[in-house]
């Protein structure tokens, strides 16, 4: 039981559809369910869907961009962000702060500082190879900040060359700290049990933003690979974007309008009856934070067929719950998956694997040490 009960307001870059704000709505209703009053801010683009979700879990939302557009130049943002920011602050006072630290990265942090705020939580939502320079970075954390979050052990050693998981035990410094606290499900994938079948067909499945930095434009060339070997086998793809004319184009091609099935976007509540139905899924990004659906999908029993890059070669143990393919290959993607295509003993092993992992992700779990880590600020 944790007895402080702080304001906090949380800083995101956007409320759009992805991991990020999928995660940082965990945390929200974390907070929440740990007795904290929280107000979300989000300085750019919006969805109202989104917004509408993350005020559900309990949070007041701020937009500082009330169109969702960004101002134009590096002074203009930075006008931008230290006078909406400053609104903000001013009108719900908060004893924590606690920013995503994404693109402008450190500046918001900086700019709650010259505010007024003491105690500053940052969470990484990827590792360090996309900033230039970490200068900055580590002043922040040394001067500013009170604790620096990464969502795997590899990205935090990518940040700091040393890395550990937070645990309730852990004590806190006043600035300086860093450690790893895992992503976690959302609430609306359970863990299934453990009793999993396979049908005649086997199902290959995507679930994602069809982006090339998702490694979109790998997937129908693997399957067609993987279908000529394997006939009984067919493909899934949930979610939409700037690949798909190229995806359906790899489709018509191959000749494989039989086998290939494009279900759009879909909500967050109806995702779990779509993993329901895959076997095996697919994740060949080409950057990847973490993976979030990937624990998504291990939950419901699928097996991750997913790229050695990022966080995912942490969150899918090779060759226990899932298999790791060489990035940008589609050759080495159509190769693991025929693996398990043709071994369904390995595939129905790996299957109750995946479920038996997943406990370490829960959000109970996360929310446990979120609200610890709280209560030390």
């Amino acid at each position: 039981m944790y007895f402080l009960r702080w304001k906090v307001l949380v800083c995101i870059p956007c409320l759009l559809t992805g991991g990020t704000e999928i995660q940082t709505l965990n945390l929200v209703q974390a907070l929440v369910d740990g007795g904290h009053e929280v107000t979300t801010v989000c300085y750019f683009e919006f969805s109202p869907d989104m917004v509408q979700r993350y005020e559900q879990a309990g949070s007041k939302v701020k937009l500082l961009s009330s169109d969702g557009t960004r101002p134009f130049g590096v002074w203009h943002t930075l006008t931008f962000l230290f006078k909406g920011l400053g609104r903000v602050v001013k009108s719900c006072c908060p004893d924590v702060v606690h920013v995503q630290y994404m693109a402008p990265g450190a500046i918001p942090i900086i700019i709650l500082r010259l505010l007024g705020i003491k105690r500053i939580v940052a969470t990484a939502h990827t590792a360090a190879d996309i900033y230039l320079s970490l200068r900055l970075l580590h002043f922040v954390l040394r001067y500013i900040l009170t604790a620096f979050q990464c969502i795997t052990e590899r990205a935090e050693k990518s940040f700091f060359g040393n890395s550990q998981m937070y645990k309730a035990e852990m004590k806190l410094t006043r600035h300086g700290n860093h450690f790893t606290i895992y992503n976690n499900l959302p609430p609306s994938i359970s863990i299934a049990n453990k009793e999993q079948r396979i049908g005649k067909v086997i199902t290959i499945g995507v679930i994602s933003r069809l982006e090339p930095i998702k490694g979109m434009d790998l997937v129908v060339p693997a399957f067609a690979k993987i279908h000529v070997k394997n006939p009984n086998t067919r493909l899934l793809v949930v979610g939409d974007g700037s690949l798909r004319p190229l995806m359906e184009q790899q489709k018509n091609d191959a000749g494989l309008n039989e086998v290939v099935k494009f279900a759009g976007v879909q909500p967050q509540e109806a995702l779990q009856a779509y993993y329901d139905s895959i076997d095996i899924l697919l994740m060949p990004s080409r950057s990847e934070g973490f993976g979030l659906t990937a624990i998504e999908g291990m939950a419901r029993g699928c097996v991750v067929v997913a790229a050695n890059t990022g966080g995912l070669p942490e969150v899918v143990s090779d060759g226990k719950v899932g298999l790791l393919h060489e990035p940008e290959s589609s050759d080495s993607l159509a190769e693991k998956a025929i693996r398990l295509v043709n071994d369904r003993e390995l595939l129905m092993t790996m299957k109750q694997n995946a479920i038996g992992h997943v406990a370490r992700f829960s959000f109970a779990h996360y929310s446990e040490l979120i609200n610890n880590l709280y209560s030390k600020l």
